[in-house]
């Protein structure tokens, strides 16, 4: 994929268009950096065909909290910036949980939070049994701390180590919101087989290099964000 300046400010002022009841900002705006890094410099993806058979998936399992995300689809041109003003609106593609039949560039429709990283190993599994067309092909899959409460992720976190399933990346934010006390995340997914490390959610640097990073078993990056934008 081409190289993009990463322009944070503008993805906070594309977010800001997207406003009302539903927003969910703090949420939102805990996942702006990691997003931004991944469609700026890691995912390979095409906003003029987002169903390109080759590109790689990403996931927003936290899908209750999809303005920063919206913003940074539309920043690589999956739709136009007028769009963000639609947000919850009726008659609007931008739904308070992401529509895969409605946003061009959305895989899953999430919001209902522990459905993701199940779903992405799946995605993960389909990709690799399609042998060489699909060997490269990466998973991505982004959730929340709290998230991490549900039982159904823990069944995916203890299957895809013994699949080693090497394309599948667990892109965890920290904010701080789980009344479940998981810290230190990363340690913990690394006792289940994963090749997991703590980045600063906010040190695009970081991100890059732990999200590009090639393994041969699941990674986890763990993302900790106690800033606001």
């Amino acid at each position: 994929m081409s190289i993009l300046t990463l322009d944070r400010d503008e993805i906070v002022r594309l977010a800001a268009l997207a406003t009302g009841d539903e927003k969910h900002e703090a949420s939102s705006y805990s996942t702006l950096d990691a997003l931004l890094v991944l469609y700026g410099r890691v995912l390979r993806v095409d906003p003029a065909d987002p169903g390109w058979e080759q590109r790689d998936r990403f996931i927003l399992s936290k899908g209750h909290g999809p303005a920063a995300y919206y913003a940074v689809l539309s920043w690589r041109g999956f739709f136009p910036e007028h769009w963000l003003s639609t947000f919850t609106r009726q008659g609007s593609r931008l739904g308070s949980h992401p529509d895969r039949l409605l946003v061009p560039g959305v895989e899953a429709s999430t919001g209902s939070l522990g459905h993701g990283l199940p779903l992405a190993v799946g995605v993960a599994l389909a990709l690799r049994a399609k042998g060489a067309k699909g060997a490269d092909q990466r998973v991505v899959v982004l959730t929340g701390d709290a998230e991490l409460n549900e039982g159904s992720n823990w069944e995916a976190i203890m299957l895809a180590p013994q699949l080693q399933l090497g394309n599948l990346t667990l892109l965890v934010i920290d904010n701080g919101s789980s009344t479940i006390d998981l810290v230190p995340i990363h340690e913990r997914l690394a006792v289940f087989g994963w090749q997991a490390e703590q980045v600063d959610g906010r040190d695009h640097a970081a991100l890059e290099a732990a999200l590009s990073a090639r393994r041969d078993s699941p990674a986890a990056v763990v993302a900790t964000v106690r800033t606001t934008p």
